[in-house]
């Protein structure tokens, strides 16, 4: 490797390990405050939260490192054409492709690990965390005993407490209700003060309630020892000057899901898992269209023998395909008539089709019974349809949500050579460096990128565009800037200069001159 090699690759990797950890910092802060309200106050440990973050820093990555290699390159170039290190390089007859090459080379590895980590990585990253993020949402909130309101976060307990003192122990003016029975408030305990902790590793909560009384409506429990009749109004009043009460507080742990419930969803799919996914729509795609073509006799009471409508012909090769294999299966056929040639006839498939009902069979007047059957039958076979297409629509949709997905990842990890394509000579065209021009040159075309993403995915689901063109139109419209500021800049264009469009302004200004389009200005 030669010096300038070193000089470069040493200039650019700098900048790229400390712009790839900002933005997913950055990004990573965005995604978490989403999830805001779900995740504080639940009195979750640090290596909850630490775990958590962990996992989305790693979905965030797809996103974060094409920014990452814009950013850098553009930092990179833009330095060194503004100390004029581009100048001395090419005075050596060293052209820009070639300062390009060193890091063209560590961008072109850079892209297959992203391409590798989008496919792997990213996947299981995403069932990590959005199981534990699921987890957390349904797990109740920490034990908050708010002074003079009821707390029921403890299951069949009501808790109220008038007054918490500074030390986060001592309470006073204690109410609790135990609905345990399921019988109402049957059992109250109130107590003068208290203090409560947590014990065990905070798995329970203990109560010390001092000076109070416990009250029992007796019911059935007083009728057993007294053998007196069935009274609702026996009350049993117990005074105490110091009492023990324990707490299970097993219902505010993190209970983990099993994660085989979330791996169905795309974004934790891998490129081979998502194609199976594809096969499997497919095959219900087509199971769903074959099934709308198949004889219903019930319906289609009336018909002519040769008035018909043909299958699709990827729906009639598939049916083909079966009845090939039945076949297959069968190969030998009982006679069931004498007639000649019907063996063969049995021997040839052919699919089905769906008969069409033609007002020349109607050659009488119908009467009301006819009609009313026949609109029975009609509005029985519109409904049939309707959900017949509200399935096959379900599942045209889940076929181009899978097919997105798997252009999505090869797509993000091609974006960042593209990225590449378009900060390098761009930052050698501005020749500046810093975290000021190059940042918000990177922010404008890194919203330019994100939004024509967002738009092709979204024609492409409605079926506007292909899924190929939604997916990749950003690389490709990016890619052509890419080329054009390469070409610019191997011309020393100065496209960023007042002067090169003063010159531009005066070349367009002597050629209407001499058109005598334009006066002479005056002496």
């Amino acid at each position: 490797m030669k010096k300038i090699d070193k000089l470069i690759l040493s200039s650019f990797l700098g900048p790229m390990i400390l712009t790839f950890m900002v933005v997913v910092f950055i990004l990573l802060m965005q995604n978490m405050l989403k999830y805001f309200d779900d995740i504080i106050g639940k009195n979750l440990g640090w290596d909850v939260i630490a775990t958590l973050m962990f996992y989305m820093a790693v979905v965030m990555t797809p996103i974060a490192l094409p920014l990452a290699i814009l950013l850098s390159s553009l930092i990179t170039f833009g330095n060194l054409g503004e100390h004029f290190e581009l100048t001395a390089v090419k005075s050596l007859g060293i052209s820009l492709v070639r300062s390009l090459a060193p890091i063209s080379s560590l961008v072109i590895i850079l892209t297959f690990c992203a391409y590798l980590s989008n496919n792997f990585l990213v996947p299981k990253a995403a069932l990590e965390a959005y199981s534990l993020l699921y987890d957390i949402k349904q797990k109740k909130p920490a034990l908050d005993l708010r002074e003079g309101e009821f707390n029921s976060s403890i299951p069949n307990m009501s808790i109220k407490v008038d007054k918490r003192f500074p030390d986060g122990k001592t309470i006073s003016k204690i109410v609790i209700y135990d609905h345990r029975s399921g019988l109402g408030n049957r059992e109250v305990t109130v107590a003068d003060s208290g203090q409560m902790f947590t014990i065990l590793n905070d798995r329970y909560l203990k109560l010390e309630l001092f000076n109070g009384y416990h009250y029992s409506e007796g019911g059935e429990q007083q009728r057993q020892v007294t053998g007196g009749a069935p009274s609702g109004e026996a009350l049993t009043k117990t005074k105490f000057d110091k009492s023990q009460v324990v707490f299970d507080l097993s219902s505010f742990e993190l209970n983990r899901t099993d994660k085989r419930w979330f791996q169905s969803n795309r974004i934790m799919r891998n490129m081979e898992e998502l194609e199976m996914d594809m096969d499997s729509v497919s095959g219900s795609l087509v199971d769903q269209q074959l099934s709308a073509y198949s004889l219903n006799k019930a319906l289609f009471s009336y018909h002519k023998k040769d008035d018909s409508l043909s299958l699709p012909s990827h729906v009639a090769r598939v049916k083909r395909r079966r009845d090939s294999l039945i076949l297959a299966k069968n190969p030998e056929f009982k006679p069931v008539s004498f007639e000649p040639g019907y063996k063969e006839k049995l021997s040839s498939v052919e699919y089905e089709k769906a008969k069409i009902v033609s007002d020349s069979l109607f050659t009488a007047a119908p009467t009301l019974s006819e009609l009313t059957t026949a609109v029975n039958n009609a509005r029985s076979l519109k409904g049939q349809f309707i959900n017949l297409n509200s399935m096959t629509q379900n599942h045209i949709e889940n076929f181009k949500v899978f097919q997105i997905q798997w252009h999505k990842i090869l797509s993000n990890s091609i974006a960042c050579f593209v990225m590449f394509l378009i900060g390098a000579p761009l930052g050698a065209i501005i020749k500046k460096g810093g975290i000021g021009v190059p940042v918000l040159a990177s922010i404008l075309f890194f919203i330019v990128f994100y939004v024509l993403n967002m738009m092709g995915e979204k024609w492409a689901k409605q079926g506007f565009i292909s899924v190929e063109i939604g997916v990749w139109m950003a690389n490709f419209i990016l890619a052509g800037f890419g080329v054009l500021f390469l070409r610019q800049a191997r011309a020393d264009a100065r496209l960023f200069e007042a002067d090169f469009y003063n010159v531009i302004w005066d070349k367009f200004k002597t050629l209407l001159r001499s058109k005598k389009l334009m006066p002479q200005e005056a002496a």
